[in-house]
């Protein structure tokens, strides 16, 4: 007999965050945005019922702080109604130093209870640990480590499932990153929306956190003209954009704003 999923299939999902959700870095999609995790998981979503019932939004928008997810795409995100919502954000916040954690954690529960007030299933996220993979990151863990925890305590509500990838080694891997190795490659990708089918109680169609394959490893030359470049492309414009005050994410509108049906 076919297991039946922890939650109930959904004809309606809007995603809300920041880069993370919008998709940065995986393939593009024919109108030129990036596909993402999200958009992933709705093409999965879609194949449950018939397909031109199932609607889906995506509200994320790289560069956004979480009081910006809130006062942004709340909003619009519970106006929608949808069956499902996921919900991830925080880590902008984290990056920045002088992060008010206690204020992160805030924002994140008024927001996640907004939604919940909706009658919605709500996805949330705990964040990869960047100190196996990312050497001078470890002053990011303290606050991290309370993201996840408070996370946790979010799970305890019936209508919340949490993805845990703080615990997912596989993420250790370079390969499931980008080249600024802040974004998730697409290999990423597609694991991120294979965790949160699970976590929504659908059997494996693969083990998302397996490793990879075993790779050669690169030469020392290799690594640093890696790390050159990756300060120079990715590093500098960071920074530049922080000491002015700009986002990436700035006049930049929703990839699919409205709830409408999925065009896969």
């Amino acid at each position: 007999m076919d297991q039946e999923p922890a939650f109930a299939r959904f004809t309606s999902y809007v995603a809300v965050g920041d880069s993370f959700t919008e998709g940065m870095c995986d393939e593009l999609r024919p109108d030129g945005h990036y596909r993402g995790w999200a958009d992933r998981l709705a093409a999965c979503l879609a194949a449950e019922v018939a397909p031109a019932g199932f609607r889906y939004a995506n509200l994320a928008v790289r560069g956004k702080l979480i009081g910006q997810i809130r006062d942004e795409q709340l909003a619009p995100a519970v106006a929608a109604g949808a069956e499902l919502v996921t919900l991830a954000g925080g880590l902008n916040d984290v990056l920045r130093p002088g992060c008010e954690i206690e204020a992160v954690r805030a924002q994140l529960g008024e927001a996640a209870g907004r939604l919940l007030a909706t009658g919605a299933t709500v996805v949330l996220f705990t964040s990869t640990d960047p100190t196996r993979r990312m050497a001078g990151s470890a002053r990011l863990l303290p606050a991290i480590r309370e993201l996840r925890d408070f996370v946790e305590e979010l799970g305890d509500h019936p209508r919340v499932a949490v993805v845990d990838l703080f615990a997912a080694t596989c993420f250790d891997d370079r390969r499931l990153w980008a080249e600024d190795r802040l974004h998730l490659s697409a290999e990423g990708h597609r694991r991120v929306a294979e965790a949160v089918r699970q976590a929504l109680g659908r059997p494996p169609a693969f083990d998302w956190r397996a490793p990879l394959p075993p790779a050669a490893p690169a030469g020392r030359a290799a690594r640093i003209r890696g790390d050159l470049r990756w300060l120079r492309i990715h590093v500098l414009p960071w920074l530049g954009r922080r000491l002015t005050g700009r986002s990436s994410g700035d006049g930049r509108p929703p990839k699919q704003p409205e709830l409408a049906p999925y065009q896969g």
